[in-house]
């Protein structure tokens, strides 16, 4: 009777690259059964989960070990060598591993704990010449050795939410251009100009409007450079379609309960800027209480957001504060 070959393969995978692949892609075609233990690492700001959720993804036949609590101590002492084997012998819980896939010097000391063949795979990096450590520096200039799926989880996805008037597609588009990447614009306003009836849209029409917005957004994700700023979201769609009509259809009710995890960030601009009286609006005072309702929302919803005040120059500065603290404790 044949033996079971099982092929096992182990690292952070911060980010998850195609170099990766090209290491699980060949245990595949080698192996009966492939294994991935990811390592945690409480230095790094993307979760255990969430990498493991990539090559789960990506891989839907291979086995993905979640290693929590393991091992930080890297080098080729006797004493950390040891650490390392007791701790994948122990997370294997006695499966028996035939092959050990590694680019890294550790397979040697791995696959001898492992009583396994040291199979190791482009240790040069000529094949898929990128390491996890440039990503991270750069994650833009690398993405095309990045999978869509680990990419779009790389970038802080930043919502400007508030009443008509207070700045948010100015803003959004400025930020833009700060950061050098992408923005989101309402699709709501282009889609209201082209389907109003006497400034008004249908429940359908509205749940159209986020769907169309959501649409777009996840396309410019792929096209961003660390940051995506979007003008609004569903939430905002959903409470416009209760003012407008006292009701939301589900879907968008739904769409709304999404969006609350959507973004990594929300910051609603203030109305301590001037008024914009265009013939599109309902005045100041619709501006004031929608205001207020937005605000409402995201306290029932339990979100944080961070409030903008003052000029353009100075709601930058603002939100550049809270993408570099965010950021320092990235990777």
């Amino acid at each position: 009777m044949k033996n079971n070959k099982v092929g096992l393969t182990l690292g952070k995978f911060a980010p998850f690259h195609k170099g990766h692949q090209l290491l699980i892609e060949t245990a595949i075609k080698e192996m009966d059964e492939v294994i991935v233990l990811i390592y945690d690492d409480p230095v790094i700001n993307i979760s255990l989960a969430t990498r493991a959720s990539w090559i789960r993804e990506i891989y839907p036949n291979i086995v993905v070990i979640e290693g929590v609590n393991s091992p930080n101590d890297t080098g080729y002492t006797a004493e950390i060598m040891k650490i390392q084997e007791d701790y994948v012998l122990s997370v294997l819980d006695n499966r028996n591993i035939s092959h050990f896939y590694s680019s890294e010097p550790y397979g040697e000391h791995m696959s001898i704990a492992l009583n396994a063949i040291n199979r190791q795979v482009d240790v040069s990096r000529n094949i898929i010449p990128i390491s996890a450590t440039k990503i991270r520096k750069d994650s833009f200039k690398y993405k095309d050795f990045v999978h869509p799926k680990v990419y779009n989880d790389l970038i802080t996805k930043v919502v400007l939410l508030g009443a008509p008037s207070t700045g948010k597609t100015t803003l959004a588009e400025k930020l833009a251009v700060h950061f050098d990447t992408q923005w989101m614009p309402e699709y709501g306003r282009e889609y209201w100009e082209k389907h109003q009836v006497n400034k008004r849209l249908t429940l359908e029409d509205l749940l159209k409007i986020a769907e169309g917005h959501i649409e777009r957004e996840d396309a410019l994700v792929l096209r961003s450079n660390r940051f995506l700023f979007s003008d609004t979201n569903a939430i905002t769609t959903y409470l416009f379609s209760l003012d407008y009509h006292g009701d939301a259809l589900a879907e968008l009710e739904n769409l709304a309960k999404v969006a609350e995890t959507r973004h990594d960030l929300i910051f609603v601009c203030d109305t301590d800027i001037p008024y914009d009286d265009t013939w599109d609006r309902s005045g100041d005072v619709k501006r004031k209480e929608f205001q207020e309702k937005i605000i409402e929302d995201l306290n029932a919803r339990n979100l944080s957001y961070h409030m903008l005040k003052g000029s353009v120059a100075e709601r930058i500065e603002q939100v550049s504060k809270v993408l570099s603290a965010r950021e320092n404790n990235k990777f």
